[in-house]
C-alpha cells in the first residue's frame, strides 16, 4: 500500500471499474434466468459477491432466497436454482444430487451454473456422468480480479498456491492470462514487464497469446500501468514464514483479513456483537497505521483520541449557527472515526494479549537468529519447547518451515526428532501435511551423506538443463531449498546497523521485520527496476533457478 502523504507516488489507476464491469456481467447472467430464482453460493465466494453485489442488488433481479453450498442441500420451493461455484469436482456432484433428487421425486425445476472465473471441461465430465448435463445451462462470470483498496487488487484464488507449487496443476495459468488481458485493455498496454519463475513466465506468455489472437483493445489508450512484475510463490518463502510485525500484519495474523475485511469479535468490540470492518483507504484511522511497526501504533492512537476529544469541545464555545453547521457538516465524520478508533484501540488490545500468551519476543528472536545464521541449535531448542507446550500447530509448522528453508533442509537427526515431538503433540493426522510440505520444498531434510555443495551442485545441472520444464514443480520447489544464506548474502538482506535500528524513521524495508530483514522478494523488485533489467543479477538469477525475463513494450516476446 502507498503512503498517502507521499508526492512522488503516482495516483494509481481506477480500479472501481473492475467491480463495475464484475457486477455489470453478474446482473446481466442472472437477468438470463427470468423471474424468481434462489441462489446458491459456493462458501468462498461470499465475501467477494459482498463487494461487488450486496444482497439488495441481488433482490432487484429477482433473486428470492440465498443459500450457502453445503454437504446437505437447502430444502426450497423455488422453479428455478441459480449456483454461484468455483470450478470444482466436488460442487458438480452436489448439484448433480440436487438435479437427480428432483428428478426421483418428479419436480421440474430450471438449473444454471454460474462458474468463476471460468468453467473448466472435467467439471462438464462430471455432470456428464452424473447424467444432469442436458438438464442445466452453464455460464462463466469472467470475475478475475477484485479491487480491495485503491492499489490493491486480488484474484481472489484461494486454491491456486495448492493447486500449482503442490499437484502440478495448470489449470489456472489461463485465468491469471486473462486477468492480465483484462488490466490491458482498461488500462493501456504495459509500459515494461518483468519476471521470475516458472509459472510467472507461463502466464506471460500465455497471455502474449491471447493478445495476438484478439484485436489488443488495449493498444490505443495511454499506459496507465508502467510496470507488471510477475514472480512465483516459491521464490520466496521465507518472506511470507516470517512474523508479521507490523499493524495490517498482525491484525491479518490474529483476526485474518479476508477479502480486504475483517470480523472482530466481541473482546475487540466491547459488547455482545461481532463488527465486520472493511479495511482500507476510507478508514482514516487504518490508513494512517497500517504500514507502522506496532510499537508505534498505540502512541498514535492516543494522540488521535486526544485530537478528538479536541474537535468535540469546540462545541462548547460555539452559537447557535456555528453549532448547526458543527452538527450538519463535522459530527458525523467525528463520530465514525470514533468507532473506528475504539475498534482500533480493541484490536491492538486483543494482539497483545495474544502475542503476550505466546512469548511473542521470544519467537521473534528465533526468527532473527535463523534469519542470520546464529543460534541454531538454541532456535531448534525454542521449537521443541513450542511444540512440546502446544502452543499453537500453525505457528510450530511455520517456525520448522523457517528453520529447514534457511538451513538448506533439516539435518536429518532434527528432522526426524521435530517431526516426531510434533506428532506426539497435534496428532498422527499431521503426516499427510509433513509429506506435502517436503513435496513444496518448504520442510525438507538434508540427504544423508551428501555435502550441501554435491547437493546444490546435482539440483543447479538439473533446472538450469534445457529440459528443466520437464521436471515436475514440485521437484523444481524442492531445488529452492539450498540458497537462501548465499542469496541473502548476494542482495545483503541482513541490514548491519549500528546500535538500535530507528523503527520511527525507518530507513530501508527491514523495518517490517523489525530490522532483522529485507523481505527477498521486495529486494528483487527494487534491483531490477533500478537496473532496468536482470543485468548484473546473474548470480542471483542463477541461485533462483532462473526462468527470468525482461520485456520493453507489451508487444515484445520474453528474453
Amino acid at each position: 500500500m502507498a503512503f498517502a502523504g507521499r508526492r512522488d507516488v503516482p495516483e494509481p489507476p481506477d480500479f472501481g471499474i473492475l467491480k463495475r464491469l464484475a457486477r455489470d456481467q453478474l446482473i446481466y447472467l442472472l437477468e438470463q434466468l427470468p423471474g424468481k430464482k434462489d441462489l446458491f453460493i459456493e462458501a468462498d465466494l461470499m465475501s467477494p459477491l459482498d463487494r461487488i453485489a450486496n444482497v439488495s442488488i441481488l433482490k432487484q433481479h429477482e433473486v428470492d432466497k440465498l443459500y450457502k453450498v453445503e454437504s446437505r442441500p437447502a430444502i426450497s420451493a423455488s422453479d428455478q436454482f441459480c449456483f454461484l461455484v468455483r470450478p470444482r469436482i466436488k460442487t458438480m456432484r452436489y448439484i448433480a444430487d440436487i438435479v437427480n433428487a428432483d428428478k426421483m421425486s418428479g419436480r421440474s425445476r430450471k438449473y444454471k451454473i454460474i462458474f468463476s472465473p471460468q468453467k473448466f471441461y472435467a467439471c462438464e465430465m462430471v455432470l456428464e456422468e452424473e447424467g444432469v448435463f442436458g438438464d442445466v445451462t452453464c455460464d462463466e462470470w469472467s470475475f478475475y480480479l477484485l479491487p480491495l483498496d485503491e492499489d490493491i487488487i486480488s484474484m481472489e484464488l484461494p486454491e491456486f498456491f495448492r493447486d500449482y507449487f503442490l499437484e502440478g496443476d495448470h489449470r489456472w495459468i489461463n485465468s491469471i492470462a486473462r486477468a492480465l488481458q483484462l488490466l490491458n485493455s482498461l488500462y493501456g498496454p504495459f509500459g515494461k514487464a518483468y519476471g521470475i519463475g516458472r509459472c510467472a513466465k507461463m502466464s506471460y506468455e500465455l497471455w502474449r497469446d491471447l493478445e495476438e489472437e484478439s484485436e489488443a483493445d488495449g493498444q490505443g489508450r495511454k499506459p496507465e500501468i508502467g510496470n507488471v512484475f510477475f514472480m512465483d510463490r516459491d521464490t520466496d518463502y521465507v518472506t511470507a514464514l516470517c512474523s508479521q510485525v507490523v499493524y495490517e500484519g498482525l491484525v491479518d495474523d490474529t483476526f485474518r483479513i479476508k477479502c480486504g475485511s475483517v470480523d472482530f469479535g466481541p473482546d475487540v468490540t466491547s459488547s455482545d456483537k461481532s463488527i465486520k470492518v472493511l479495511l482500507n483507504a476510507q478508514d482514516k484511522v487504518f490508513s494512517q497505521i497500517r504500514n507502522e511497526h506496532f510499537s508505534s501504533v498505540f502512541g498514535f492512537l492516543s494522540q488521535k483520541s486526544r485530537n478528538l476529544q479536541a474537535q468535540y469541545d469546540r462545541r462548547r464555545g460555539m452559537d447557535i449557527k456555528q453549532m448547526k453547521n458543527f452538527v450538519s457538516q463535522e459530527l458525523k465524520g467525528l463520530k465514525q472515526e470514533h468507532r473506528l478508533l475504539s475498534l482500533h484501540i480493541g484490536a491492538c488490545e486483543s494482539i497483545m494479549k495474544k502475542k503476550t500468551k505466546q512469548d511473542f519476543q521470544e519467537m521473534i528472536k528465533a526468527e532473527h537468529s535463523l534469519l542470520e545464521g546464529f543460534d541454531i541449535r538454541e532456535s531448534t531448542s525454542f521449537i521443541e519447547e513450542h511444540i512440546d507446550r502446544q502452543v499453537s500447530p500453525i505457528e510450530s509448522l511455520r517456525l520448522m518451515c523457517l528453520l529447514s528453508i534457511t538451513e538448506n533442509g533439516l539435518i536429518p537427526k532434527d528432522y526426524r526428532s521435530l517431526k516426531t515431538q510434533y506428532l506426539q503433540s497435534y496428532g498422527p493426522e499431521h503426516l499427510l501435511t509433513f509429506h506435502n510440505l517436503k513435496r513444496v520444498g518448504l520442510l525438507t531434510e538434508q540427504s544423508a551423506g551428501e555435502t550441501l555443495t554435491a547437493v546444490e551442485s546435482k539440483v543447479s545441472k538439473l533446472v538450469t538443463d534445457r529440459a528443466a520444464g520437464k521436471i515436475t514443480d514440485a521437484f523444481n520447489s524442492l531445488a529452492r531449498k539450498s540458497n537462501f544464506r548465499a542469496i541473502s548474502k548476494k542482495l545483503g538482506l541482513i541490514p548491519r546497523v549500528d546500535g538500535e535500528y530507528d523503527l520511527k524513521m525507518p530507513r530501508d524495508m527491514a523495518y517490517v521485520f523489525s530490522g532483522a530483514y529485507i523481505p527477498l522478494s521486495c529486494k528483487i523488485i527494487e534491483q531490477v527496476l533500478e537496473r532496468r533489467g536482470w543485468l548484473g543479477l546473474e548470480e542471483v538469477v542463477r541461485l533462483l533457478n532462473g526462468n527470468e525475463f525482461s520485456v520493453s513494450g507489451s508487444t515484445s516476446a520474453p528474453g
